[in-house]
């Protein structure tokens, strides 16, 4: 794996229709790789509108099968053309009123990698998710792709540490948190818990939000999207709170083993005094 990777978020506003979700997307992939990126993440869902804000059965017609769906093909191409690995997070149909908030991962060669479906799933005002999603059923996978090895822990899961460190003990190197997340509820997290974990989990967090009010309801998606290095320190500036941005950073892999040198959390773990964590 290269020492610096390049790597490329896109924070994207509600377009009006998915169709034009999908060409923004892959203008802004395209943007990223221009500017020299090998990895690119979508937002949560990108390709509609956060419907959450809502419980309406009609937005069950925005699933698509992963990765024999159109939107999965199309990006396999996109990413085959222009050499990047991209996450894609998407609306999965598995079987007729099965669904899942899942995030298709695809290697810089256009093939198929695997997905990971979201395990936590809210239900709060703004954020009915339980009525659009089963929790997630395939753990917490890696992927080793042409810039190494990554993971993917969407949105709601970024409050449970759980996760983060199960992605790291899988050798993870950079994680991405895709998200809708809105002003009001958990902005004055955002800053707080992405580079905590990057800390704690010693490795890069990349953590992307959509921007605007959308037609479903109040929810301001408030953006700010960023790089966390694993000294908890963003890579360069966050994306900006209120407008369309697409956020290519360099990300020094030679920091990791600097970093877990000087702070040994994964020697110094006890396993065997957490057994009481993980009883019901």
């Amino acid at each position: 794996m290269a020492q610096i990777v390049r790597a490329g978020l896109v924070q994207q506003r509600w377009t009006g229709d998915k169709e034009s979700m999908i060409a923004n997307a892959v203008a802004a992939i395209a943007t990223a790789a221009s500017q020299g990126a090998q990895v690119v993440c979508l937002q949560e869902l990108f390709y509609g509108p956060y419907f959450c804000q809502v419980q309406d059965a009609d937005y069950y017609s925005y699933t698509e099968q992963i990765p024999d769906g159109p939107t999965t093909q199309l990006l396999c191409e996109v990413a085959k053309q222009h050499g990047v690995v991209l996450v894609a997070p998407m609306y999965e149909e598995e079987q007729p009123g099965v669904y899942y908030n899942t995030a298709a991962v695809i290697d810089a060669d256009g093939r198929y990698l695997g997905k990971h479906r979201k395990n936590h799933i809210p239900q709060v005002k703004g954020f009915w998710e339980k009525f659009y999603f089963r929790p997630g059923n395939l753990g917490y996978p890696v992927f080793d792709t042409a810039v190494g090895r990554i993971g993917v822990y969407i949105c709601y899961e970024r409050h449970f540490p759980e996760g983060w460190r199960a992605l790291g003990l899988a050798g993870a190197k950079i994680v991405f948190n895709p998200s809708a997340t809105s002003r009001g509820l958990s902005e004055y997290l955002w800053r707080l818990e992405q580079p905590a974990a990057a800390v704690a989990n010693e490795y890069f967090v990349g953590t992307i939000n959509r921007v605007g009010v959308e037609p479903l309801g109040d929810n301001d998606f408030y953006g700010q999207t960023y790089f966390a290095d694993p000294r908890g320190q963003l890579v360069g500036e966050a994306a900006s709170d209120t407008e369309e941005e697409v956020v290519v950073r360099d990300l020094d892999m030679g920091l990791l083993a600097e970093v877990r040198d000087l702070w040994a959390f994964y020697r110094d773990r006890r396993p065997d005094s957490y057994e009481s964590l993980v009883k019901p």
